[in-house]
């Protein structure tokens, strides 16, 4: 077969499955997607209700104005006007209050970090953490041992020892490098920005798009298995039993899921992907007849010793107005968890009286009849746990699997998982993809 019409597929359509395909279709492949779910966009999909105009994401996501790759990939598609940087408040918890924290000016006057030393402490380390790019040398330790001794130990317990244990659970001293928190606060903005229509508006566009170059997207289409075959091509068979040979597999999956389908892989590999660990996540999404916050905030962080059953309050038509809602107002409520936490076995009832019970903590007037509708989304895999000297535990994207490839959010470290990656490792899969070819 010659190489301008190799047979390639990509399973999951999620954000870096879409960016792979596209690049992979303008190199003139003929390419197909696998997708279990019955939309695209991964864990950057959406949904929308029949009154709504604009999509609401399952799990609360949004863009930095830093974010190149995703940005880049946008005005690459001519859809640059269809972005949108608003600029919603965040705030802090202390002592029973909410206190804003988005700028220079409210860090300044935010009493959690105290005065004098602390706060000129927070402000030196935040400042190295930017202009620093030697992360190599971060992620040698934890993130505990580093911000105790730098930042001290009253702007650690304050700042970024409540987010670690909500987003690592209780050993997130012990295993979290300090690599990972460079990531977050290197590059990051405090403008957010999102897509006119929502994130699933994006991504059906750009399904769309792949469609018209010619890419087969089979949505509701589990992979059951990879398998090598003697010629050196690989068969991809499907849940319903179906299968197809292809000259390259580019798998989107959890590490897990890719270890699952392929245990043809070698051991060495298979370990390496059995071995990272993932936190787990919850999010129930609210639509409310009134606004929860009264002074408009739209992103409220929580420590986990404040007594709240879950980590972050987000109220996304404080950030997008609720004109494209119909009139709700959309919140979510939400929790990165241990994959065995009781959250994902209890029934979407129990999880929203044990979440609406704390509401009027944020508004004294809330009552449950403002409650229109509920949705509850959970997944298994949402924030990989990135351990001490994390770099040599990241899988190839070439697998040890001739024409088998790799690219996940357990691969994008230091980086915090999020589309703006997913695009990175997914056009980088695609590019080695495409020289493979070649070569």
């Amino acid at each position: 077969m010659k190489a301008e019409t190799q047979a390639v597929t990509v399973i999951g359509a999620g954000v870096g499955g879409m960016s792979a395909a596209y690049d992979l279709a303008k190199a003139g492949k003929d390419v197909t997607i696998y997708e279990a779910a019955d939309h695209v966009g991964g864990l950057a999909a959406g949904f929308k209700e029949q009154h709504w105009d604009w999509t609401v994401e399952r799990f609360y996501h949004h863009w930095f104005q830093s974010d190149q790759y995703m940005l880049g990939l946008i005005d690459e598609l001519g859809w640059k006007d269809k972005v949108l940087f608003p600029r919603p408040v965040t705030v802090m918890y202390y002592q029973g209050k909410f206190y804003p924290f988005d700028s220079i000016k409210a860090a300044l006057l935010y009493p959690g970090l105290g005065w004098g030393i602390n706060k000129v402490r927070f402000g030196l380390v935040g400042l190295f953490l930017r202009l620093t790019n030697n992360w190599q040398a971060l992620e040698k330790t934890t993130v505990d041992a580093w911000m105790r001794k730098w930042a001290g130990n009253k702007v650690y317990d304050s700042m970024w020892k409540p987010m670690m244990i909500g987003k690592f659970g209780d050993k997130y001293n012990q295993v979290v490098n300090m690599a990972w928190l460079w990531a977050r606060l290197h590059a990051r903005t405090t403008r957010l920005g999102t897509f006119e229509g929502g994130f699933q508006a994006f991504n059906d566009a750009f399904a769309d798009k792949l469609r018209e170059m010619g890419v087969t997207i089979k949505l509701e289409t589990p992979v059951h298995a990879i398998q090598p075959l003697k010629e050196g091509r690989l068969k991809v068979v499907t849940a319903a039993g179906e299968s197809c040979t292809f000259d390259q597999v580019l798998a989107t999956t959890s590490p897990g899921l890719l270890a699952h389908i392929t245990p043809d892989l070698p051991e060495s590999y298979l370990e390496g992907l059995l071995s990272l660990k993932s936190m787990g996540a919850v999010v129930m999404v609210l639509s409310l007849k009134k606004p929860l916050s009264e002074e408009g905030y739209y992103w409220y962080n929580i420590p986990k010793q404040a007594g709240f059953p879950f980590l972050s309050l987000v109220e996304h038509t404080n950030f997008i107005s609720p004109i494209h809602f119909g009139g709700d107002h959309i919140v979510y409520i939400g929790d990165y968890l241990p994959q065995n936490h009781a959250y994902f076995d209890l029934t979407e009832e129990e999880i929203k009286k044990l979440f609406l019970h704390h509401l009027p903590k944020f508004n004294p007037h809330f009552s449950p009849d403002w409650v229109k509708k509920t949705w509850l989304f959970r997944t298994k895999y949402a924030q990989p746990v990135p351990l001490l000297n994390h770099s040599k535990n990241i899988p190839a994207i070439r697998t040890p699997l001739a024409g088998l490839y790799f690219a996940s959010m357990s691969q994008v470290y230091p980086w915090d998982r999020g589309t703006n990656f997913a695009v990175e490792i997914g056009r980088r899969a695609a590019k080695m993809m495409i020289k493979d070819i070649k070569s």
